[in-house]
């Protein structure tokens, strides 16, 4: 009998070995307790692009294309989940109203009680609190307002991805750009040309521009004074879309080729930190929680997943 309960035990011993063994390769989000992991789907969202944590609110907020992403057709909206995926309002902002226009709403960003709103090639700006329309800042020859940023002093920063329609979908418009807006709302290019590779996602990171491209998936970073643009190590799969910065100064950026979220750490070395995600859009995070948020374009979905180091 000894024998055998020794027996039982080398076996379990070995199989618990092969488990830790092959947890090991799975995606970190498996490794999160099950209820950590929400999912909020089938509530309506229409090509939700963008998620952004309104931290007083303690809301989160996500953009809705609902169309075309190049469509002037003033059905864009903006949703607004509580903390625990509940949908607390479909259409918080509706651009289908009288008072408010909104056709294709990507990144968002957030100034005090202002809710910035990239918009194809406006600004909408829009109360924080109410969601009521505040004002408009146009962008002259802009195509894809894609993502927006803002510095410590409140400068606001908007990429322009440079698409347009064409016979097999989208294709470059040439238009490529970051623009800075004045304090009056006046736009200027910081950088612009098609060398930029359709600038994406944008972050300012204590005072770095930092901007992930969607047609070359690279990582750039841009001088605010000079426009001066380098390079940093970028991920193995590009169509790189949103990028966030994790509190321990790691960048995490989304990549449709790659249906996957990535995160850069020190001296370049990049993980995946989120798989079997496809077509993850601006990535947003809930620093209070330490969560990471995914809006799911093509699925309609959005992802809450705990941020692991």
């Amino acid at each position: 009998m000894v024998a055998v309960t020794g027996l039982l035990r080398k076996l379990l011993l070995a199989a618990a070995l092969l488990g830790l063994a092959g947890g090991c390769s799975r995606d970190r989000q498996a490794e999160q307790p099950a209820e950590q992991l929400i999912t909020v789907a089938d509530v309506g969202l229409r090509s939700p692009e963008s998620v952004l944590h309104d931290q007083v609110a303690d809301r989160y907020l996500v953009t809705n294309v609902n169309g075309s992403s190049l469509a002037k057709d003033g059905n864009g909206f903006v949703s607004r989940l509580a903390p625990d995926g509940s949908l607390e309002a479909l259409k918080w902002i509706d651009g289908t109203t009288p008072d408010v226009t909104l056709h294709a709403p990507k990144g968002m960003a957030i100034r005090g009680d202002t809710l910035f709103v990239a918009d194809i090639d406006a600004v909408r700006l829009f109360d924080r609190v109410t969601g009521a329309a505040v004002g408009s800042w146009r962008v002259p020859g802009a195509t894809f307002l894609n993502d927006i940023a803002l510095t410590s002093d409140g400068t606001v920063y908007v990429t322009d991805t440079g698409l347009r329609a064409g016979a097999a979908g989208l294709e470059s418009s040439g238009t490529d750009a970051v623009y800075r807006f004045d304090a009056s709302g006046t736009p200027e290019p910081l950088v612009s040309g098609t060398a930029l590779g359709g600038p994406n996602g944008i972050v300012v990171d204590k005072e770095r521009i930092v901007v992930v491209t969607y047609r070359t998936g690279r990582v750039i970073l841009i001088d605010a004074k000079t426009g001066q643009i380098s390079g940093l190590p970028a991920p193995e799969r590009g169509q790189l879309d949103g990028i966030a910065v994790d509190a321990d100064g790691s960048y995490l950026m989304s990549s449709w080729e790659g249906s996957a979220v990535y995160r850069m750490q020190g001296g370049g070395l990049y993980v995946t930190a989120v798989t079997n995600v496809e077509t993850p859009a601006d990535i947003g995070i809930d620093r209070k929680r330490k969560r990471l948020l995914i809006p799911l374009f093509a699925a309609n979905r959005v992802l809450i997943r705990p941020l692991a180091p």
